[in-house]
């Protein structure tokens, strides 16, 4: 069974902010790995045998919410 992980924006804030970078986070939202583009965290993840999901908004990233993500 594969373990999904999150690839989230940093900062996480909706005003505008630029993205300066991305992190890689499990369940527990412990950082597992950080990287310059969504892509990369993206192939990380899944070379390291995770199943990677993104959020569908910048902003709304409760892990607990299904509805947030989307698997890639």
């Amino acid at each position: 069974m594969s373990k999904s992980v999150y690839v989230e924006a940093r900062p996480r804030g909706r005003d505008g902010e630029p993205i300066s970078y991305y992190v890689v986070e499990d369940q527990a939202s412990s950082v597992l790995h950080s990287t310059n583009t969504q892509a990369a965290g993206i192939q990380w993840a899944k070379a390291c045998g995770y199943v990677p999901h993104v959020a569908r908004v910048r902003h709304l990233d409760d892990k607990r919410k299904p509805d947030h993500w989307r698997k890639v």
